[in-house]
């Protein structure tokens, strides 16, 4: 039956920035659709882990440093004994016109939304090789990604980056039976967007060009998080998906 090829029955999978928003929508969909997860946080996922109960373990380490990737995967094959899914959702943002763009806020948001992304990612796919398992990964990327934007330039390169790494990690891991996709979330209603959405002129224009007519929302991104983490997306690699109520097409 083609609904069994969505099914994430017995997968375990880690989301990092699990305590709200985008993340917190995929640890949801991913327990619904069967898997365990481990949502990585640097605050504790409180609101997440009684949502979803014994499925969802939550492992607090801050994504700035390097130096939690190996505990994060030991704490996961400790808890749940494998690793079958990444989603790449923790980033950071930094407002800033670019004439005074500060080395601080480039670097802090280059770490988290690019470098720690890569190298979680690099270990993750020596475990789904080492289990000779294959596996998903999926990378969230932003409409930044093809897309300039405004004041944000660290941002814009960090996603810019994503999409283009999601398609070279694709193209070296297909043969091991590891998906590398990507998912690029519209104008949506999360922390990263507060400062735009309490901007009545700057939120005014954003809506005016979205042909949905409205801001997202974590569960728009459920169903394409778990298409792409199930085999239902086993031919699709390398590819970044726009969930964005038609902004592109604009």
């Amino acid at each position: 039956m083609i609904l069994d090829q969505f099914s994430l029955k017995g997968k375990v999978a880690i989301v990092t920035g699990s305590n709200t928003g985008l993340g917190q929508g995929i640890c949801r969909a991913f327990v619904e659709a069967g898997a365990k997860v481990v949502g990585v946080s640097r605050r504790p996922s409180t609101e997440t882990a009684e949502m979803l109960g014994k499925n969802f373990h939550n492992v607090i380490a801050d994504l700035s440093s390097l130096d939690v990737i190996p505990g994060i995967i030991a704490d996961t094959l400790d808890k749940f004994g494998r690793i079958d899914i990444l989603v790449n959702n923790a980033g950071i943002i930094k407002r800033q016109d670019s004439l005074e763009f500060s080395e601080e806020n480039w670097d802090s948001v280059i770490n988290v939304n690019l470098k720690t992304v890569f190298f979680l990612t690099q270990a993750v796919a020596q475990q789904f090789v080492a289990q000779k398992s294959g596996g998903k990964i999926i990378n969230i990327a932003s409409m930044l990604s093809y897309q300039g934007g405004i004041r944000v330039p660290s941002y814009t390169a960090s996603k810019s980056a994503i999409k283009g790494v999601t398609m070279t990690l694709a193209n070296e891991w297909a043969k091991y039976g590891i998906n590398v996709n990507g998912i690029a979330p519209g104008y949506m209603a999360t922390n990263n967007t507060e400062q735009l959405r309490q901007d009545e002129d700057r939120s005014a224009d954003i809506l005016a060009r979205i042909p949905a007519g409205r801001w997202g929302t974590p569960a728009d991104l459920e169903g394409a998080a778990v298409f792409l983490a199930s085999s239902a997306s086993d031919y699709v690699n390398g590819f970044t998906l726009a969930v964005d109520g038609g902004w592109l097409g604009r």
